[in-house]
């Protein structure tokens, strides 16, 4: 799958973003710089859309909380 690819596939619903985002993070990222950098996604996008309803970023455990 192309990166370009599954940008597109990032839901613009932010609770369906935050599940997610979670589950790339526990299943195939150890952080979330090397999880935006081989999806080609923007973290402070990521990041502002997830803080909108509340959550953000733990790097200790790796997820969104």
């Amino acid at each position: 799958m192309e990166r370009k690819e599954v940008k597109e596939m990032l839901p613009k619903d932010p609770i369906m973003l935050f599940s997610f985002v979670n589950m790339k993070l526990r299943d195939f990222y150890g952080s979330l710089d090397v999880m935006c950098e081989e999806l080609d996604a923007d973290r402070q996008e990521i990041e502002g859309r997830l803080e909108s309803v509340g959550y953000h970023y733990d790097a200790e455990r790796n997820q969104f909380i």
